[in-house]
């Protein structure tokens, strides 16, 4: 049985696809609604702000063919290109932005002697005649997309944002008409032939004017992946058997194809240096500022800049699979992911278009029956005003902007968030995990305290340690050789397993080891080095002594030093009121050592994998909010269980992919900035919505004409046409304020 699930989850895909003619939030439901009741689809989200659509599908039932045609069906497109997806977006939303521009331009130009005629010049010849010339082309021809995708989600039983444009609009429009052709009809009835031509044009400028800096400020929160992209050059030099090189565009790259990098360029794929050495600036990728050395047998990745030297290098990882191309992924599938609160905003704004129109038929009703003289002009006045001013937009922008933005700037600051909800809930976080190896310390043993009665001998020791096969041994050598020590020829060595190494040279004996090998031999340490040994002892670090002739005369002590910011970055959290508690498998003397030079106040040692995730879940039942930081395979079953999870971006490629948000700088500082932007964007979402909600229920009720029996108060349909534009300008705009915060 297992093994049948396996197969069918590994057969599953999840795909994001670019979604182009998208104008609303309300298009983004029908989409989604469309694409989840395609056969084959598990599920399926729509992002408005990004343009986007991530779909969880069977491929044996359904393919990005079939989705395509589903979407096509509504009046939408689906890009299923995978191969230049980006570019084939990036053009069709150009293409539209330019036409929309156009629209905008031309609309507004024949609207402005409209209202002017309609505002001032009523009375001369042939101005309703006019008015009608220029408003009809306004309407009908720059306006036709309105009415076009308005009919569109008619068959479909569905409404959108343009229903109520073209429902607006047209009425009023053909209300006007009637007015102009048929005025008799009204003087008959001692009513003057009032037009609303200016209104309808307006209507149509203003929507198009706010929809056109809608795109401009859309376009700005989605920066961070331009900049993603931006890292990967377009061309590639591939060198061929016999030196022979080609210049190739980035997608004809094969694995096992030789590149060549010269000084000053990107690296295009992941790969392994073959030939040649240089300084790599990896800083965008791994956030370390320090040029890394790169020479046969290293590996590379893509985006990283080569500094003064050239090398050549074979590919590992070509187009999707690179670790850059991993990352963007990441960040796009966090932009196009749905915050908890999104989801109410959601079904808020799938069901607001046909109340709305609910609304705009009950205010006729009401101003037909109790309206008097002029009923009937001032019930289609203010049922289109209705119309016209609610606006589901900014509803389904107020989220997905602020994560977008949120999302690019934890991007910018070497912070991959996979998911919209990680991003919303960390603010609450009030207990944070800690693992000890690789996550408060640096994860690899390193020379901390040496100390020699003489460094006469310090050659010989560095002539064992580099013929010593014992882990430690590399941070010995180290150590030795940046003080500039040369090694000597031993005559003889031998490896004393558990306890050292023995060495011979001119004669005499020497001993490198642990306290066994010193007893064994007989040799004490002097009252310095002893009482030295002891401290470090105290402070879980790990003593070598070396001995010549059966005297000690020198030690020195190795850990996993503890990062430079760790203590830094856990006084912050717990100033914050966090509660950090460290886990580790080390021993307990480490783990009490490593949390008294931190200042952290519990930890648990000699933890087992599974412990850490039972620690995970007791404190949730305590009711903390629980974030997990781990860098290894053995912290990913305690990430899983967590509320948040962050994973170091130098750990293991499993904790990786199971952490939600990762750190691709080994900084613990980026945990607490982690936080701050959680608490920015939720705090930004709340104002978007507090505003986008209160707009709508202030502007109904004042476009159905609730003041006018108080005031005589009548909204213009043609500022309910601005309102409604500023209204999604308002909220994308609150939203990029988020790109100056500091946190």
């Amino acid at each position: 049985m297992t093994t049948t699930a396996t197969i069918i989850k590994d057969k599953i895909k999840k795909t994001t696809f670019p979604v182009l003619e998208m104008t609303c939030a309300a298009c983004a439901v029908s989409v989604e609604s469309m694409l989840k009741s395609t056969a084959g689809v598990l599920d399926a989200g729509v992002n408005f702000a990004n343009q986007s659509a991530w779909v969880t599908y069977d491929p044996d039932l359904a393919t990005p063919q079939t989705l395509q045609t589903a979407i096509r069906a509504i009046g939408y497109d689906l890009v299923i290109d995978t191969e230049n997806q980006h570019e084939v977006k990036e053009t069709a939303q150009r293409k539209a932005y330019e036409a929309l521009k156009k629209r905008t331009i031309w609309s507004s130009l024949l609207s402005l002697p409209v209202v002017i005629i309609g505002m001032f010049f009523m009375n001369i010849p042939y101005a309703n005649w006019i008015m009608m010339a220029l408003a009809t082309p306004v309407v009908f021809y720059f306006g036709r997309s309105f009415f076009v995708n308005a009919a569109k989600q008619a068959r479909f039983r569905k409404a959108n944002m343009d229903t109520l444009v073209a429902l607006s609009t047209g009425i009023a429009w053909l209300f006007s008409a009637f007015n102009t052709i048929y005025p008799a009809y009204w003087h008959q009835r001692g009513l003057h032939a009032h037009v609303y031509f200016e209104a309808a044009a307006v209507i149509i400028a203003f929507i198009s004017l706010g929809k056109l800096l809608e795109e401009r400020a859309k376009s700005n929160t989605s920066s961070a992946i331009k900049k993603l992209m931006g890292l990967q050059p377009q061309t590639v030099t591939v060198v061929h058997h016999g030196g022979h090189q080609q210049e190739v565009p980035i997608g004809q790259v094969k694995v096992d194809d030789i590149i060549l990098v010269r000084p000053g360029a990107k690296i295009p794929v992941d790969g392994e240096v073959t030939e040649g050495s240089s300084y790599v600036d990896e800083s965008m990728i791994s956030g370390e500022p320090v040029p890394v050395q790169k020479t046969a047998g290293t590996k590379v990745f893509a985006g990283a800049i080569n500094q003064q030297g050239s090398f050549q290098f074979r590919a590992e990882k070509v187009g999707g699979d690179t670790v850059l191309a991993q990352i963007i992924k990441m960040v796009q599938e966090a932009q196009g992911s749905k915050a908890p609160v999104q989801k109410l905003a959601d079904k808020i704004a799938g069901i607001f278009v046909p109340v709305v129109i609910g609304i705009a038929m009950l205010t006729f009703a009401v101003w037909m029956i109790a309206g008097g003289e002029h009923a009937f002009t001032h019930a289609l006045l203010a049922a289109v005003t209705v119309l016209v001013i609610a606006c589901p937009c900014a509803l389904g922008l107020a989220t997905p902007t602020a994560i977008m933005v949120g999302v690019g700037k934890g991007a910018e600051h070497h912070m991959l968030i996979r998911d919209a909800e990680s991003l919303e809930l960390a603010h609450r976080v009030n207990a944070v995990i800690l693992d000890k190896t690789g996550t408060i310390t640096e994860g690899k043993p390193a020379v901390t305290d040496v100390y020699f009665s003489s460094d006469e001998l310090k050659p010989v020791l560095l002539a064992m340690e580099l013929q010593s096969e014992h882990p430690l041994a590399t941070s010995v050598v180290q150590v030795l050789q940046e003080e500039g020590v040369q090694a000597v020829n031993l005559d003889r060595i031998d490896s004393l397993s558990g306890r050292g190494i023995k060495a011979e040279y001119k004669g005499k004996q020497f001993l490198a080891g642990n306290s066994r090998l010193l007893e064994e031999n007989g040799i004490q340490l002097d009252s310095i080095m002893a009482t030295k040994a002891a401290v470090w002892q105290e402070a879980a670090k790990t003593v070598i002594a070396f001995a010549a002739d059966g005297k000690a005369i020198g030690i020195i002590a190795i850990a996993d030093k503890i990062k430079a910011t760790s203590q830094q970055a856990i006084a912050t959290l717990q100033q914050r009121g966090i509660a950090v508690y460290m886990v580790t498998g080390d021993h307990t003397q480490t783990a009490a050592a490593v949390a008294r030079e931190t200042g952290i106040r519990h930890y648990k040692a000699a933890v087992m994998p599974a412990d850490k995730a039972a620690f995970v879940k007791e404190l949730q039942q305590q009711g903390k909010v629980v974030a997990m930081v781990g860098d290894g395979i053995n912290d990913s079953h305690a990430l899983a269980q967590a509320d948040v999870s962050i994973a170091m971006g130098k750990g293991s490629d499993i904790a990786m992919d199971v952490a939600k948000i990762t750190l691709i700088t080994s900084d613990l500082n980026s945990i607490p900035q982690v936080l701050r932007l959680s608490g920015s964007t939720v705090r930004t979402i709340r104002q978007n919505l507090f505003w986008a909600f209160i707009y709508n229920l202030v502007g109904i009720p004042l476009a159905a004409g609730i003041l006018y029996p108080f005031n005589g108060f009548l909204l213009d349909p043609m500022i309910a046409g601005a309102a409604m534009a500023l209204s999604s300008v308002s909220v994308v705009s609150n939203s990029l304020r988020l790109k100056l915060s500091k946190f």
